[in-house]
């Protein structure tokens, strides 16, 4: 995966879009499928004071909305107008992935192994342009840092490679 430029008004927009779209098409049919199901098995006499017993077809309501917006967003996902949020959706993927490898590439890094700084470069200058889309300025120095450490350790190696060299095989390594 190649870093690349993200339009930071657009993506808002579009995510807040999706959100707003994914949460509505759960709530609206979570409450049609299990209004149904409960019309078509549910117990249609009701005691007074006593659970009707259709908690069940409630539950296999929002199930069955999860599975609607889960069909909702694997379609709409190839559509271009979200092709930013779904490529920051990946990138944080990548970045979760990278994270729970940090401390073996940290430690290869530290021994000049090209690979690792190559991981690093990528991981955190992925994390800069996720931390600016999400407004995340409470950690954007920390990450701006080590960028440069990172950056200032392959320059005093002698090292070409940066973070467009970076591939997900690469974590394999680790």
């Amino acid at each position: 995966m190649k870093l690349r430029h993200v339009d930071k008004p657009q993506y808002r927009k579009m995510t807040n879009q999706v959100q707003f779209g994914v949460i509505a098409i759960l709530a609206i049919s979570s409450l049609v499928f299990g209004q149904m199901l409960i019309a078509l098995l549910g117990s249609t006499t009701v005691v007074s004071g006593q659970p009707t017993g259709n908690f069940y077809f409630n539950f296999g309501g929002v199930i069955m909305g999860l599975m609607l917006c889960t069909l909702v967003v694997k379609h709409g996902r190839k559509k271009p107008q979200y092709a930013d949020v779904y490529y920051v959706w990946q990138l944080k993927q990548l970045q979760n992935k990278i994270y729970r490898k940090l401390n073996a590439v940290q430690q290869a890094a530290a021994d000049n192994n090209v690979n690792a700084l190559i991981v690093l470069c990528f991981y955190y200058k992925s994390l800069a342009i996720v931390y600016e889309l999400d407004n995340n300025t409470l950690t954007m120095e920390e990450v701006n840092r080590q960028v440069s450490l990172v950056e200032q350790k392959i320059q005093d190696s002698n090292l070409n490679c940066n973070a467009d060299d970076f591939s997900v095989e690469l974590l394999s390594d680790f």
